[in-house]
C-alpha cells in the first residue's frame, strides 16, 4: 500500500476531444505568432519582459522560464525556433497553454489562424 501521488494520475488521464481541440488552436496561434515573431523582431523586447515579469511574481514556473526564455535565444534560428515551439510532447502544450506570446497578434490575425486551423 504505497502512497500515490495525485498528478501522476492525472497525467495518465486521456485527454477529451475538447481539450484535443483547444490544445490544436493553441498550436495553430502559436504558429501564426511564431511566424509573425520571426519576421518581425520588435516583439522581442515584449516578450522577454512578459517572461520576466510572469516569473518574478510567481506566475511562471522555473521549468516554463527555463523553457521560454532558451527558446527566444533561439529567435535567430528560424528552423529551431519553429520546431521548438510547435513542439508536440505533452511538457510543450503545457507550456503554450500560459504563452508569454501575447499581444503578438492582431484580432483580424488570430481569426486568420483560426479559420485557417478550422478548414484544414
Amino acid at each position: 500500500m504505497g502512497y500515490q501521488h495525485t498528478r501522476s494520475r492525472m497525467r495518465d488521464r486521456p485527454k477529451t476531444a475538447q481539450q484535443e481541440n483547444i490544445d490544436k488552436q493553441i498550436l495553430c496561434l502559436h504558429k501564426a505568432m511564431a511566424e509573425k515573431l520571426i519576421a518581425n523582431h520588435q516583439y522581442i523586447s515584449q516578450v522577454i519582459n512578459t517572461i520576466e515579469v510572469r516569473y518574478q511574481c510567481g506566475k511562471m514556473r522555473y521549468g516554463a522560464y527555463l523553457f521560454w526564455s532558451s527558446l527566444i535565444e533561439h529567435i535567430h534560428q528560424p528552423e529551431l525556433f519553429m520546431a521548438s515551439v510547435l513542439d508536440n510532447s505533452p511538457q510543450t502544450t503545457k507550456y503554450r497553454r500560459q504563452t508569454p506570446l501575447v499581444g503578438i497578434l492582431t484580432e483580424s490575425e488570430r481569426q486568420e489562424a483560426l479559420e485557417t486551423f478550422l478548414f484544414q
